[in-house]
């Protein structure tokens, strides 16, 4: 009958045949069933497929294309796809994360999102900060524990908020760039369930606004926000919601990195950029395994076994026990060579990137006032690394190769202005390489060093600087009246 009344309108004629029936067995909750049996009745049955034809059919297909549509348009106002983590194609999971940041980073969520099982935490609270100087993959880490965790990942733009954010209020917010940046965090808290909130480069933030996290990151696990204009207090107790601070505290010495004492205090702090105890060997080994896949002879070994890579590693450093034959994946005599080759001098490249980095952090962490040299802001990170093996081949002789330490830092200290060439000499005296003529100059450079910050004040302020030359020069008188002393003890004591 349906069929029938789908395909329009027949010829009509008397007939004997039965208008009524009835279906038998049948399952379900339809209020058409009774006693699994269904009654039809001819007519009735053509009038309510006609109404379901012509009404609710057009009626759901036009339902289904609105909803599309505001799906759609909400899906673009809330920018949902930015929160799926993507994690980079060139991301390497080294020995150094998988042995030690890993499983510190997992004690941190599983405090803060609750661990699965029967001894689920019920204490859920922390913060999780992560620290070091830029190109250390702070970002690209913790994209890819939230994709591994299955969590969104709201990162929010430090320096887009500025130090003039210090409210969760979108509307307070003094720029368009900004406010989209609380809305972030507004949308995040919203959400309150399997989010990870990533806020980057707080060095660049106030510390007024970081103060808001406190009560979040405290067994309260609440926070006062707002969302599409109306206050609320967000209680993310039992959800899983972590929260993860990430920062720069080696520059300007430090000034601009303030982390409120109270919310210091309920962090567990990691330094990427530093070695932990007892590490070193991995934390070194860790520059060769992320520049894998910037070379093209060393690419294919990122997706091989890790023993490969170790063992290619030792035959590099000449160890006499480490034998070709016991490569998992089958290398032709070629590929033994030629990878050998190129981590020979990747391998001297790590210990100039690694010098770098020991002392980028050592200067940044000196008071300018107990200075014996000017700083040194020539940085040994991972990306330092992976620019310098993109360039390494392995024809390549050493005199080739200190070019290419040499150029790639030439164009790092174009950026410093004045103090590139005290950090190139300083570089210099790092890898062994200072001349005489450069030795001395470098001498002159940190005499003059000294002598600029005795005086005192900027070269706009005569006053504070005349100041200090009469400084100056009684600590210089002083030193004489003390040689001359020394020297009349010194006669006298032979006379007598």
């Amino acid at each position: 009958a349906v069929a029938i009344e789908l395909c329009g309108p027949l010829p009509r004629y008397e007939s004997s045949a039965p208008l009524t029936g009835a279906v038998e067995g049948l399952l379900g909750t339809h209020p058409r069933v009774i006693a699994r049996r269904l009654e039809l009745r001819l007519d009735e049955v053509l009038a309510r497929t006609r109404r379901f034809r012509t009404e609710r059919v057009p009626a759901y297909r036009a339902y289904q294309r609105r909803r599309g549509e505001l799906v759609t348009a909400e899906r673009s106002r809330l920018r949902l796809e930015e929160y799926r983590p993507k994690v980079m194609s060139g991301f390497v999971r080294n020995a150094l994360l998988d042995e030690v940041y890993l499983p510190l980073i997992g004690d941190n969520l599983a405090k803060q999102l609750g661990a699965a099982g029967d001894d689920k935490r019920t204490d859920q609270m922390g913060l999780l900060m992560l620290i070091s100087p830029p190109g250390y993959g702070k970002t690209t880490l913790m994209e890819y524990v939230a994709g591994r965790l299955g969590l969104m990942f709201v990162k929010v733009n430090g320096p887009a908020l500025g130090q003039s954010v210090t409210s969760l209020d979108p509307a307070e917010a003094p720029n368009a760039t900004a406010r989209q940046e609380v809305e972030k965090i507004s949308f995040a808290l919203e959400m309150g369930n399997n989010v990870l909130l990533y806020l980057d480069d707080i060095q660049h933030t106030s510390p007024e606004l970081l103060q808001r996290f406190i009560s979040l990151c405290d067994a309260q696990r609440r926070i006062e926000g707002v969302w599409q204009d109306r206050t609320r207090t967000y209680d993310l107790r039992g959800k899983r919601f972590a929260v993860c601070m990430a920062g720069n505290p080696f520059t300007e010495s430090g000034r601009r990195f303030r982390v409120p004492d109270m919310l210091a205090n309920r962090a567990d702090v990691w330094n990427l950029g530093d070695v932990l105890s007892g590490r070193e060997e991995l934390f070194a080994l860790s520059y060769v395994e992320n520049a894998l896949t910037s070379n093209p002879v060393l690419a294919p070994l990122s997706t091989r076994d890790r023993a490969d890579v170790e063992l290619f590693v030792r035959l590099a450093r000449g160890d006499s026990t480490a034998m070709p034959d016991r490569l998992i994946h089958p290398y032709s005599a070629t590929e033994v060579e030629q990878i050998t080759a190129v981590l020979r001098k990747l391998l001297r490249v790590q210990r100039v990137v690694l010098a770098c980095n020991r002392a980028y952090i050592a200067s940044a962490a000196q008071n300018d006032a107990s200075r014996t040299e000017p700083p040194f802001q020539l940085q040994g990170s991972y990306r330092n690394m992976n620019k310098l093996a993109e360039r390494i081949v392995p024809a390549m002789n050493d005199a080739e190769l200190e070019a290419v330490i040499d150029d790639h830092y030439l164009g790092e200290a174009q950026t410093l202005a004045s103090g590139a060439e005290a950090n190139l000499l300083k570089l210099a005296e790092l890898r062994g390489t200072l001349t005489a003529e450069r030795r001395d100059r470098w001498e002159e450079v940190k005499a003059a060093f000294l002598r600029s910050r005795a005086l005192g004040g900027d070269e706009d302020d005569p006053m504070s600087r005349a100041v200090g030359a009469l400084g100056l020069l009684a600590d210089r008188i002083a030193g004489v009246e003390t040689a001359i002393t020394r020297t009349g003890n010194a006669d006298r004591s032979s006379t007598e």
